[in-house]
């Protein structure tokens, strides 16, 4: 299907599930979806990469011993061995068999649940443009045309171009951990809409530098209720966490 939605100018929800819902699930899987569906969450954010046969899939890491069973480069294996990883089980037990999702079945699943969605698209070194271009042809023919547009990410100026050329009409977002060097014309290159930021550099003078440029601030990764009160009293638009169901009150206040 083709993308036609416009997404400019949106506030997203207050509240965001990090990976999913990371605290509760194993992360960037479908398991994690569907439990922050029923925690309430309305949007998540996830990782996207490439495997070795250039394949899209959702992860974070380059490589595969932190979230799965198996060893080496995601960039080095192909889809059908990636799936047959367990993604679940070093998380807890009862997730045992779960696997890496392409993007296009978080797609799907997305679909179904109602999820709108942050795709990052974080690249293994070198591979920007191969990434971002492979993420952008999937959301231009595979998102859902009843789901609201979703909003690109990344730490990478290159993947960001090639979003803003391929997608015009799709929002982006300059993720920013702690380099924060001219990030108002790389975020003007990027022509990003939006700043996400790790709360522990974060000021309440810098974020009033990025609202007063023009820039709402999405905040990661915040699972700390006072430190999110703080945020958002200084301005922030809204925070990513891996314990969406903490903020419940917060996400009713306007």
């Amino acid at each position: 299907m083709t993308m036609t939605l416009s997404s400019k100018g949106r506030v997203l929800p207050k509240i965001i599930g990090h990976r999913g819902a990371c605290g509760h699930a194993p992360e960037n899987t479908l398991a994690s979806f569907r439990y922050a569906h029923r925690l309430g969450v309305q949007w998540v954010e996830f990782d996207t990469k490439l495997t070795a046969d250039g394949e899209v899939v959702i992860f974070h890491d380059d490589t595969l011993e932190r979230t799965t069973n198996g060893e080496g480069a995601i960039r080095d294996i192909p889809l059908d061995d990636l799936q047959k990883l367990d993604a679940g089980s070093w998380y807890d037990p009862s997730f045992a068999g779960e696997s890496v999702p392409t993007l296009v079945q978080g797609l799907a699943l997305l679909d179904e649940l109602g999820l709108g969605a942050n795709v990052e698209i974080k690249p293994s070194e070198g591979q920007e443009t191969e990434t971002a271009e492979a993420v952008c042809a999937i959301i231009r023919d595979y998102w859902p045309t009843s789901m609201p547009a979703p909003l690109i990410s990344s730490f990478k100026d290159p993947c960001l171009r090639v979003a803003r050329d391929r997608l015009p009409q799709i929002e982006r977002a300059s993720l920013i951990l702690d380099d924060l060097t001219d990030w108002r014309n790389r975020a003007a290159d990027a022509a990003s809409v939006a700043i996400h930021m790790w709360y522990e550099p974060l000021t309440r003078e810098l974020l009033g530098e990025f609202n007063e440029a023009g820039y709402p601030v999405r905040v990661y990764t915040v699972n700390d209720v006072d430190l999110a009160e703080t945020l958002f009293a200084w301005g922030a638009e809204g925070i990513c966490t891996n314990y969406p169901d903490r903020f419940g009150r917060l996400a009713r206040v306007t």
